[in-house]
């Protein structure tokens, strides 16, 4: 696994709380203090933390578009593909992740496809470059993506050892993640703020807006 550089400030406010569970903030920053959007962040609970089950998604094509574009899933998890278009796409990916392709076709010929393996899948048309959407999949108890303001959080977390990544498509090392360990304690708030030392790559001209557009 590939790493960033990041520069982390971590805070820990402990408070008296009726509940044992913890909870926290991530918080996601450029090297000017900008919020980054539309990040991913993986939270990897104590060991035996159960992960959520396997799941079913769907990656549709419209208006020559993946939608949606970025999904985060458990490992196990299925997608279908459809082709909501009046036009052919052919999807594939030479990630190794999962490597498949998926011949010229409209409508849902294809039966759903099993991701088997934790990493990250990059979609892309053999007919349409401009078409591109990723799979994130985790054995990670706890994910999403962060807001417009930068953060994500999560609550009912058991206390213990944790381990965070985070990613976005447009960082410098597109395969890596940057990852940081902490502790929680029981009835604790925690809040961890990561600014990355490089800025992310700027967008394509032209290019569609994305989900993860913008900072």
């Amino acid at each position: 696994m590939l790493f960033c550089s990041l520069a982390v400030t971590f805070a820990l406010a402990a408070f008296a709380s009726g509940a044992a569970a913890a909870s926290l903030v991530v918080k996601v920053m450029s090297p000017d203090g900008t919020p980054v959007s539309g990040a991913v962040v993986l939270l990897h609970g104590p060991p035996g933390w159960k992960t959520p089950p396997a799941a079913k998604f769907i990656v549709d094509q419209v208006n020559q578009t993946f939608t949606p574009d970025l999904t985060v899933m458990p490992v196990g998890s299925t997608v279908t593909f459809p082709n909501s278009d009046k036009v052919s796409h052919q999807v594939y990916s030479f990630s190794p992740t999962m490597r498949f392709q998926l011949p010229l076709y409209r409508g849902t010929p294809y039966a759903p496809i099993t991701f088997a393996n934790s990493g990250i899948v990059t979609l892309g048309c053999n007919i349409h470059d401009d078409m591109i959407a990723y799979l994130v999949i985790t054995n990670a108890g706890w994910f999403g993506r962060t807001a417009r303001d930068g953060s994500w959080s999560a609550s009912d977390l058991p206390a213990g050892d944790f381990r965070i990544e985070v990613w976005h498509p447009r960082m410098r090392e597109a395969t890596g993640t940057v990852e940081r360990a902490l502790k929680l304690e029981a009835a604790v708030s925690g809040r961890l703020d990561i600014q990355l030392m490089r800025s992310l790559r700027p967008e394509p001209l032209g290019q569609k807006p994305r989900s993860w557009s913008g900072y």
